[in-house]
Order: C-alpha cells, then sequence, then structure tokens
C-alpha cells in the first residue's frame, strides 16, 4: 500500500495532465470501466459515474453502496478530480472492503484522460 505523501507527490506531478486529460482518448479508457458503470444516469452493477466530479461520496440514493465506501464519505468527502485520480490507482487500497474488484490505472495518462472523459463524455 502506497503512503499518502505519495500519494500527494503523484497528485501534485499529475495536476497538470488533468488539465490535459483527452475525453476522447479517456472514452477508450472507460471501456475499462464499462462492464459495471455508466457515464448515463443508469447504476450497473456499479453506481452511475454521471456527474461524478464534484458529487459527495456513496450519495447515488438508487444504489447500494457497500459498508467500506459508505463508511469512506461519512465525514462528507467528495469525488474530486484528484480523490478520483487517487482512488483510480488502487481503489482497494483507498477504501479496503470496496466491492470493486478493478484493479486500478497505472498510467497517469490514462487517468488523467478517463477524468477528462468523466467531466464532459466524449461523443459517440
Amino acid at each position: 500500500m502506497k503512503s499518502h505523501s505519495t500519494f500527494a507527490i503523484f497528485l501534485c506531478l499529475a495536476a497538470p495532465a488533468f488539465a490535459e486529460g483527452d475525453a476522447v482518448a479517456g472514452k477508450a479508457v472507460f471501456k475499462k470501466c464499462a462492464p459495471c458503470h455508466s457515464v448515463e444516469k443508469v447504476n450497473r452493477v456499479g453506481p452511475t459515474l454521471s456527474g461524478i466530479i464534484g458529487r459527495p461520496v456513496a450519495t447515488i440514493e438508487d444504489y447500494s453502496y457497500s459498508p467500506a465506501m459508505r463508511a469512506f464519505g461519512e465525514d462528507g468527502k467528495v469525488w474530486s478530480e484528484a480523490q478520483i485520480a487517487e482512488y483510480l490507482l488502487s481503489p482497494k487500497a483507498m477504501v479496503p472492503g470496496t466491492r470493486m474488484t478493478f484493479a486500478g490505472l497505472k498510467k497517469i495518462e490514462d487517468i488523467a484522460n478517463l477524468i477528462a472523459y468523466l467531466k464532459a463524455p466524449a461523443d459517440d
């Protein structure tokens, strides 16, 4: 498990990449997420990612979050770009006990592109 200081360094280095993320490239990265999530206002196995940026953690009313994810969001955390970037590196390290089985994205560029796509999904 990575330390918080490692994540802080990563986020500082990656911040320019978030601003430059490519939503079209992010759409391709999203294919890894699509089996469980949508960018439409429809839940699948995982909750919808529509409007995720700026949304409080574990707050989609008609989705049954894991106890671990509900506990993670209890203090009012919001899915900022930085929070999502850290989560996407290793979901289970950030939220031990999450039901999300995805191991994470390892490339900063993929994370930046996915975040750009989540902010403004590219047209089909």
